[in-house]
């Protein structure tokens, strides 16, 4: 579904956006089955039995007319169902979402890391949307585009669909220049500042990604900013990308030898962990973002007030 859809979609449900989370729906497929709670039982497997049956006792489901459904509803095919998505026992991320600007058209905020930009998998309530949305009552809140969650920094929202289109484009065209800054390990042999290209496509069956042959489909400009005189052999590096593939900076510094401290996915994936180790943030960091506004007319720049813990913090890695 598209972006544009999407905001439509939310402006037109008969649920309202609750603490700034927006409701989500589902089809009702052609079927025979007797009641609702028979449909949703088949259909929602990974849901225990019984939280489905309380979701009905309280009436958090309703149907597109906005009718709140009951464990006695019959099944209606052809229609949509209207709930809010929940995610038990949600892990609160203990770091503050600072608003660097805001105006009729724009939000920007300043994104830490471990922090999702959007709700997905086991983030809904811990993400800088939704933390925005409720803190700004902004319920028509959406992303401009994303940060990976290890990643933190500049971060932009559009106040309203109705702006979304003119913003979006400048994206598409790459008329928005992106800035970041990383930490990773030196090479003597690496010669500096160079245009890096490759082709990136998703790893099968992973949600990691990783160079494959053929005609490039990503860029990135790296410079060296300088050697840190307090942990030996890592640098401080400047990176500007030209397009924005998934995870497009992490995979071309390892590919080149010199993989982002702290990285959990390249060059090796580590085992899952249950908890975030907030000590060890990956050392990325979306130092600026500049653009030529489409309303405004007017030149756009906005900073980081962050700093990579590794270029300030003289302690053990």
């Amino acid at each position: 579904m598209k972006k544009t859809q999407r905001s439509e979609m939310t402006r037109n449900a008969p649920l309202p956006v609750r603490r700034g989370v927006a409701p989500s729906r589902v089809h009702l497929p052609a079927g025979t089955w007797p009641t609702l709670l028979d449909f949703m039982l088949e259909r929602f497997k990974h849901i225990p039995a019984d939280i489905l049956r309380k979701r009905l006792e309280r009436g958090d489901i309703v149907d597109q007319d906005g009718v709140v459904q009951t464990l006695a509803s019959p099944y209606r095919p052809l229609r949509w169902l209207w709930y809010y998505r929940e995610v038990p026992q949600e892990e609160s991320v203990p770091f503050d979402l600072p608003v660097l600007f805001r105006d009729d058209h724009l939000v920007v905020a300043d994104k830490p890391h471990f922090l999702a930009s959007t709700p997905g998998g086991r983030y809904l309530r811990e993400t800088a949307l939704i933390r925005l949305r409720s803190q700004l009552d902004l319920p028509l809140l959406s992303p401009l585009h994303r940060l990976d969650r290890d990643t933190a920094g500049i971060l932009l929202f559009c106040v309203d669909p109705q702006y979304r289109g003119a913003y979006q484009s400048l994206f598409q065209d790459r008329e928005v220049q992106k800035e970041y800054e990383a930490v990773a390990p030196l090479r003597g042999d690496l010669n500096l500042p160079k245009v890096y290209r490759s082709r990136l496509e998703p790893r099968t069956g992973h949600f990691t990604m990783h160079e494959a042959p053929g005609t490039a489909n990503s860029e990135t400009q790296i410079e060296l900013i300088g050697k840190i005189s307090h942990r030996e052999g890592l640098g401080h590096y400047r990176l500007r990308p030209h397009t924005g593939r998934k995870h497009q900076l992490r995979v071309h510094l390892s590919a080149l030898g010199i993989p982002i401290c702290n990285d959990g996915f390249y060059p090796d994936l580590l085992a899952y962990a249950d908890t975030d180790d907030y000590s060890r943030p990956l050392q990325l960091l979306a130092r600026a973002i500049e653009f030529r506004d489409p309303y405004s007319g007017g030149l756009r720049r906005f900073e980081s007030m962050r700093r990579l813990a590794f270029v300030d913090d003289p302690g053990p890695l």
